[in-house]
């Protein structure tokens, strides 16, 4: 099999420069069974890729397996002719200036840019809104390859320092640093083992930050996240001085997040289990630190409900909670009234609430409708004083502020727009443009709608789609990329995409399904598509599937799905059941051994959404739907092309390894079954742009190919 790869590789590399109408199907690397299997509640469970779970990084053997799969697949990929294509149009369309929302600290904003293709994003600072801009962090400075990212970054209350958090090659754990604002002078030590973490100043003597204890050596990537404690680092010192300010040892599943209220009175911990977000709340009063240290009260103790921080102003705290309100209300205590008590101050409506900040006087609330956003203002007795006009079906975010400071910055985006950033001042209503990206073609061209479908069991679920408007007015089918994700409570909002705007321009349909088990509708949509309803998420992708097929948006033989983490169990799952439905398919990063999953990292987290695998009645919900374990043999499948990172410790890439290997194995038609995976690069975030326009016109040229997407003429020129 080795020699037959070679043989294929060589042939391709003395092939003509004219692209073949007809791609080869390649000989797959050849990939050992070791003979594994475990007795499990009844049910022999085979697991013969099992020694492909080793780190890349470490064994040697997955190594090279994995080396050996990326020639073929590159081999494979560079036959397809909408390759070269879509890799100058994803550049094209990425080649604008961009910024993000700025925040304001003391008399400075800071804001990120990227000039178009630069691998990072710059973070920037100026004083006041005519102060000049100046360089504060050039992380494309930090690695040759690109791959190390600032992944956050919070000011000091006065906007002298900067806290900052920095990812290398993709991974979630975390480096803080400190810089003084003035000089651009790191200070001090840096911070590691951070994870999952926020970063809260304490006035402007230090900041809190989230941690675990460093792993062994050599599991740092793979082994499981338990023990989250609190510290206190104080600019200029070194970690091992850092103050322990809040742990659970009795509870060591606990994660915990802090931060510091407006009024710098409090300390707010927030604690939770799994991904979903059932919170206790301790409180340490600032006030009382220099008689009782880091002492904690708690406010909420058992672990029913959300209860999202808003802020703290004045002694009374803000929260968004869903307690007796699926879709959420927002509350307040006044910790200063002998006997504080909870008070509603806006009530639940038919409309999620997605996200509350406090801005001057105001309470800006976000809201989702059928997933698209609407903001709202409110005094702060909850009493609605206007709303915040945007620019049409689109997803908002930021809004964030300080009271007493009327001044808020938000941005806007859509299918067909790129993100726009505006300022606000909550005064006078007055909007402005603080920067709005020049674009290389015209959103009027394209044509965004929002349809709503009837999944298998009568559930009515909204999807939007987005095509050129002259497809649109002639009614016309063509190749069709749908995706979706439907999990954690996440929703899936409206947002531009270089990639998915490629795939249009070239003549295709992108759509996007709403699907269960994301949080677009409130607590009962996130629970319909979750653990024992788990199933309902696979039904309504389907279900989508079908709709754009019997309304004519695609062709009989042009339906691709795509998804990503959760969204790439989603594929899986979907290509298993429903292998006739989809001509392509790409699986991203994606949870593909449901019985393992919680072996590794974060994974242990996600019980809450797909049940324990070691409990015999959850078990069996998931060995029925679990990619890895279901794949069909002597069924004609789509073609599938997976894709992973080395360096991915959130969904560890074994899954896909273990994945792709049974797809190899199996007998399951003449399309390809392959497997991309990228170096030093992780689930997602930080990503550099080179890697992201080469990984994305690979997946659409491959897409493509087997939905029947001409390229546009230009391309062959």
């Amino acid at each position: 099999m080795i020699r037959q790869a070679i043989t294929f590789l060589a042939a391709l590399s003395c092939a003509s420069a004219a692209i073949a109408e007809t791609v080869q199907v390649p000989n797959y690397p050849e990939t050992r069974t070791v003979p594994v299997t475990e007795e499990i509640f009844g049910e022999t469970i085979a697991d013969p890729y099992r020694w492909l779970e080793e780190d890349v990084r470490s064994s040697t053997q997955v190594a090279d397996w994995v080396e050996r799969q990326n020639q073929v697949t590159e081999g494979f990929l560079g036959q397809l002719k909408g390759n070269a294509w879509f890799k100058q149009r994803i550049g094209a369309l990425l080649n604008f200036e961009r910024f993000g929302i700025p925040r304001k600290a003391g008399e400075n904003y800071f804001y990120t840019r990227n000039s178009g293709l630069q691998n990072q994003s710059q973070l920037f600072v100026q004083e006041g809104l005519e102060g000049e801009r100046r360089l504060l962090i050039d992380p494309n400075s930090w690695a040759e390859d690109g791959a190390t990212a600032l992944a956050g970054w919070v000011a000091s209350e006065d906007g002298s320092k900067l806290a900052y958090s920095v990812q290398d090659g993709g991974t979630d754990w975390r480096i803080l640093r400190v810089m003084d604002v003035a000089t651009g002078k790191v200070e001090g030590e840096e911070v590691r083992w951070a994870k999952f973490t926020g970063i809260s100043w304490v006035g402007n003597e230090g900041y809190l930050y989230s941690r675990f204890e460093q792993p062994e050596e050599g599991k740092d990537f793979q082994s499981r996240n338990f023990n989250q404690q609190v510290y206190f680092h104080r600019v200029g010192t070194s970690q091992a001085d850092d103050e322990l300010v809040f742990a659970t040892p009795q509870h060591p599943e606990r994660g915990h997040f802090a931060q510091v209220t407006e009024d710098g009175r409090w300390i707010v911990v927030s604690s939770q289990i799994g991904t979903d977000a059932k919170q206790a709340v301790h409180l340490i009063d600032l006030a009382k630190r220099a008689d009782e240290g880091w002492q904690a009260e708690p406010l909420i103790e058992v672990l029913e409900n959300e209860w999202n921080l808003i802020d703290g102003i004045d002694g009374v705290l803000y929260f968004v909670t869903n307690k007796d309100a699926p879709k959420f209300r927002i509350v307040a205590i006044d910790m200063n009234a002998p006997k504080p008590q909870w008070r509603t101050l806006i009530e639940e409506t038919d409309q999620p609430i997605s996200g509350a900040s406090i801005v001057g006087n105001r309470l800006v609330v976000e809201y989702l409708k059928d997933a698209a956003s609407v903001a709202l203002m409110f005094d702060l007795k909850g009493k609605p004083v206007g709303q915040i006009e945007l620019s049409g079906l689109g997803a908002a975010g930021g809004f964030g502020g300080k009271a007493g400071d009327p001044e808020t910055f938000y941005s806007f985006t859509s299918f067909n727009r790129p993100s726009s950033i505006y300022r606000l001042n909550l005064e006078t209503g007055k909007t402005d443009i603080f920067a709005q990206p020049e674009l290389t073609f015209d959103p009027a061209d394209f044509a965004v709608e929002q349809r709503f479908f009837t999944s298998k069991d009568g559930t009515r679920v909204p999807m939007f789609i987005v095509r050129k408007k002259s497809l649109a007015d002639a009614n016309q089918a063509a190749p069709t990329l749908l995706y979706g994700y439907g999990g954690f409570d996440i929703s899936i909002t409206p947002a531009f995409s270089a990639t998915r705007m490629a795939w249009i321009e070239a003549g295709g349909v992108f759509a996007l399904a709403n699907i269960r088990g994301g949080g677009e509708y409130g607590k009962e949509w996130h629970d319909g598509g979750r653990r024992e309803n788990k199933q309902n998420s696979f039904d309504d992708f389907i279900a989508a599937g079908e709709f754009l097929k019997a309304e004519g948006y695609t062709t009989a033989d042009g339906l691709a799905i795509q998804g990503g983490s959760n969204g790439g169990l989603l594929v899986g799952a979907v290509v298993n059941q429903r292998p006739d439905l989809v001509s392509a398919a790409h699986a991203a990063v994606g949870v593909m051994d449901m019985l393992r999953f919680d072996r590794w990292t974060a994974g242990r987290y996600w019980v809450d959404d797909y049940g324990y695998p070691d409990r015999e009645e959850d078990f069996k919900r998931l060995l029925s739907y679990s990619p890895y374990h279901n794949i069909k043999g002597g069924t004609d499948y789509p073609a599938v092309l997976v894709t992973t990172a080395d360096t991915d410790d959130r969904v560890v890439p074994a899954h896909s390894f273990k994945y792709a290997a049974a797809l190899q194995a199996a007998d399951l038609g003449d399309k390809p079954h392959i497997i991309r995976v990228e170096t030093r690069a992780g689930h997602g975030a930080g990503k550099p742009t080179d890697k992201a326009i080469e990984e994305g016109a690979d997946v659409l040229s491959f897409l493509a190919h087997y939905t029947g997407l001409s390229i546009p003429a230009e391309a062959t020129k």
